[in-house]
Order: structure tokens, then sequence, then C-alpha cells
């Protein structure tokens, strides 16, 4: 049976996603001096995170709150100056959820979200999407404000130095997987990398886009070019728990 993952597009997310993006946000966020507080989240959430479905689901939760996390004072601008914040009928602890709800909205140009009928509906994040969805208009009337104010091309104007450096230096770095050999040997990776292209080749230094190299101290992880990052990751070996990314 093959296995399936939830895929990233346009259309949005399912709920648990969110939910598990507003906890991880949560506990990462920029905390602000008493002067520079725009945005009020509550205390940190006892309740667990929603089990994810599958390894993808994971790494887009993981990203998506992170990207809230580059944004944050962009999110947190555009929700007062459109004075979308505060919504009195939602709680400080969901403030995460709304912010975590709003990176993805533009990142969809203010699109509807649709709906998965296969996942379990969130209410909280029920009524986040469509209070934000209500807004839109307000919301990127905010955002095209403050790309005015500080006359910024995109929104990565606003992501701080230092994660912007630590981008930089991220995406230049070989991608590594480990190779789940509960599932499959090393031969058979090979093999399979082969039918779709990839070549072998003996070390880093030898990258030409589709090929990759065996670790030399850890015979179970193969290492990629960095620009190979997100096709790698649609793979099936990747779906499947084949490969595990490092």
């Amino acid at each position: 049976k093959k296995t399936t993952v939830t895929r990233i597009g346009k259309d949005g997310y399912p709920d648990s996603i969110y939910i598990n993006a507003a906890k991880i946000f949560q506990g990462i966020r920029t905390e602000k001096s008493t002067g520079r507080i725009l945005l009020q989240y509550g205390h940190n959430s006892e309740s667990p995170m929603m089990a994810f479905k599958d390894e993808h689901s994971r790494r887009v939760s993981y990203e998506m709150a992170f990207n809230a996390l580059k944004y944050q004072d962009l999110l947190e601008e555009m929700l007062v100056d459109s004075k979308v914040y505060p919504c009195y009928s939602i709680p400080d602890e969901l403030t995460s959820l709304l912010v975590v709800m709003l990176y993805d909205l533009q990142d969809r140009k203010f699109q509807k979200q649709k709906l998965f009928a296969e996942e379990e509906l969130v209410p909280e994040v029920r009524e986040i999407g469509h209070y934000l969805y209500r807004y839109r208009t307000k919301l990127a009337a905010a955002l095209a404000r403050c790309r005015i104010k500080y006359d910024a091309l995109s929104i990565d104007y606003f992501v701080p130095e230092t994660i912007s450096k630590q981008e930089q230096r991220t995406s230049a770095l070989p991608v590594c997987f480990w190779i789940n050999t509960f599932k499959i040997s090393l031969e058979d990776v090979i093999r399979d990398l082969e039918m779709k292209g990839f070549t072998k080749v003996e070390s880093v230094s030898d990258f030409d886009h589709y090929t990759y190299a065996v670790d030399q101290h850890c015979h179970d992880v193969l290492v990629f070019p960095s620009s190979l990052r997100e096709e790698l990751l649609n793979l099936d070996l990747f779906a499947d728990g084949k490969l595990l990314m490092q």
C-alpha cells in the first residue's frame, strides 16, 4: 500500500498542522520588552500536540512555526494596524494560532482555505480561519502599508539579520539523509536513486546537481547537494520513511 502524505499547496493545511505549528511557535516566539509588546500571547498551553499524520506533516508544522517566528514583527504589526487585533472573542491563549494562521493566509495571497474532508476539524482553527478571512482586505492593506513604510520590495525585508545569515549558511550546506535500514537496504536505495536519474560520486566536491555521495564515516548516510532539498522531500523514499532527513 502506497504511503500518502499531506501535500503542500496554496489551499491551506489540515487543522492539526495549524494547531501543532501554533504550539511550536508559542514555545519559540520572541519575547518582547514591555515597551514593544503589541500582542498578548497568554501562557504556554499544557495540552499535548496533536499526533502528526506523517513525517511530511511534522516538517510542515515546524516550517510554519519557524516562518511565523521569522516574520513575527511584521505579522504583529499587520494585526494591530488593520485593527483585527485585539479581538475580544479570541482569548490570549489562541494568539499564537492567530499569528501562525495569518502567516499562512498571506502566504496564500489571502485566498480561501480548503477543507480537508478526511481530517479532524478543530473548532478553534475554524473560528480563527473564518475571522482572518473575513478581514482579509484590511490585512492585505496593512501589509501593503508596512512595505511602503519600510520601502520593502518583499516580506523578506522583515526577516531579522541574524536569522537571514543563518538561512544563508544553511542553504549552502549539503543535505544528509539516514537510510532506514529497518525498511530498505543501501543497495536498494542506490538502485532506486539511479532509476530516478541520480549519479553516485565520491565526495561532495564532485557534486553536479543530480548527484549524491555515501558518507565516508557513516555508510548508512547519503549526502546530496543543497539545491535538491525540496525535490528529495517529495521522493517516495522519504514519504515512505525509508530515507530520514538529518
